[in-house]
């Protein structure tokens, strides 16, 4: 008699990644065991109890489903020491340097040695605040009670409950009501060294009639050996009338395990015209929202990224209407190589009464190697019924035609790709106003295509 065979299609169980190796004792200690201002103490434990009561994300869970953590070291990872923070190198001159313009009306470089922040004279004379977490936790604590868990729930994921429990380093940017900031401020969060875990917190708001262009990076060089993490949350209230130029700039060494939560709110009439870059990190999985809460709100979100080797970056957008004439756009746009993933999924809500919404999203790939793979998914969920949404996502590889042509007018073949590439990145350039930051872009490109830069 044959042997009957039965084939199972009944989906394994999944292991769950292992615990992350950090305490309330750990967290108590960092915050000077109760020292803290109220109104912060009560934020992390109420993180902390967020983050006690969470799992490790899986690929059993939607937003996870494409991004698996179980590669992860989470017990190898520790928070930096006053010891081990001494032997890290310090963040490179050009990191420092304006991208923005010739000058900046501030900075503030987090390092694992600390913290230091330059804010100009006239600026702070104007109540302008732009300091490091720690410090704005002595001398403005009234300010963080208007800003902490004001966009982001910590109990929204396992790494935004971690990055509010055990912040140790961040921002802090305030822009009173109708003050213009003329010159751009500009962050950086410097995170060398492997098995480390880097918390931070950014925190924006300007009030009514207020306007600023602020540029925040997080960056490192790549470790040969051993692996390191960060989990950040930024949060920001654009007030009504007022206007925000954010660009954010993600250039970890490929070493990096980098989890984000991040939501913007714009209130009436407010502008919001948001900048990603992505070029570093072994993995990274991002949640941008844009809140438009008041009616004739405007947010535009623009995203940039290039893989390379085995990198793999998973952005999860959602774009927000919760009231009438709002208008959103999003455009991101990325090239791979080799065997990179990367994930894009976008959503459009529109709220009942949005009524007169306008939304458009649209994520463009452009797979240059055989084994690289974009996955590309855009949503929907309209509740009013006079709007105007618009979505769209491709994927595709180089049009030979088109390196065709540009061989025949006697381009090599390397030379005749990089333009390719570079006229696909052309619409994301055109929308950033900053040539600094295009410069920074431009030569990712070609340091990914294996070009020097001149």
């Amino acid at each position: 008699m044959a042997t009957r065979t039965v084939v199972s299609r009944t989906r394994r169980a999944e292991p769950a990644a292992s615990e992350l190796p950090f305490t309330r004792e750990i967290f108590s200690a960092l915050s000077g065991n109760g020292s803290l201002p109220a109104v912060l103490r009560d934020y992390r434990n109420q993180a902390w109890e967020a983050y006690s009561s969470l799992g490790m994300p899986t690929t059993k869970d939607e937003p996870w489903r494409r991004t698996d953590l179980r590669g992860m070291p989470v017990g190898s990872f520790r928070l930096p020491d006053a010891q081990s923070s001494a032997m890290l190198e310090a963040p490179p001159e050009d990191l420092l340097a304006p991208v923005v313009g010739d000058a900046q009306g501030g900075r503030v470089a987090l390092t694992a040695q600390g913290a230091s922040s330059w804010l100009a004279p006239d600026l702070a004379a104007q109540g302008v605040v732009f300091t490091d977490l720690l410090t704005a936790e002595r001398q403005h604590p009234e300010l963080l009670a208007r800003m902490l868990g004001q966009t982001v729930l910590t109990g929204e994921g396992k790494f935004a409950a971690l990055a509010g429990a055990g912040a140790w380093t961040g921002v802090v940017v305030y822009v009173p009501r109708n003050v213009i900031v003329e010159q751009p401020l500009q962050s950086l969060l410097w995170g060398p060294g492997a098995g480390l875990a880097y918390l931070s917190h950014v925190l924006v708001l300007l009030e009514e009639g207020a306007s600023l262009t602020y540029v925040h990076e997080a960056a490192s060089h790549t470790e040969a050996q051993g692996q390191s993490l960060h989990a950040g949350i930024v949060e920001i209230q654009v007030g009504q009338g007022a206007n925000l130029r954010f660009v954010e700039l993600q250039s970890w060494g490929e070493h990096v395990w980098n989890f984000s939560h991040e939501r913007a709110r714009v209130a009436r009439d407010g502008q919001l015209d948001w900048i990603f870059g992505a070029i570093g990190s072994h993995l990274t999985k991002n949640f941008s929202e844009l809140e438009l809460v008041g009616e004739g709100a405007n947010g535009r979100m623009s995203g940039f990224y290039f893989t390379d080797g085995v990198q793999h970056l998973d952005h999860d957008t959602q774009q927000n209407h919760l009231a009438p004439h709002t208008t959103s756009d999003l455009l991101f746009k990325g090239a791979l190589k080799d065997k990179s993933r990367s994930v894009w999924q976008g959503m459009i809500y529109v709220a009942r009464d949005a009524q007169k919404t306008d939304g458009y999203q649209a994520n463009r790939n452009l797979t240059l190697s055989p084994n690289a793979r974009a996955d590309s998914i855009p949503g929907l969920e309209i509740l009013a019924d006079d709007v105007r949404c618009t979505h769209g996502a491709t994927v595709g590889k180089i049009d030979p035609e088109l390196v065709f042509y540009l061989r025949s007018r006697g381009l090599p073949y390397a030379d005749a790709e990089r333009l390719v590439v570079e006229g696909f990145f052309d619409p994301i350039m055109q929308r950033i106003p900053f040539d600094g930051v295009r410069e920074r872009f431009q030569k990712a490109i070609l340091e990914k295509m294996g070009v020097k830069a001149l």
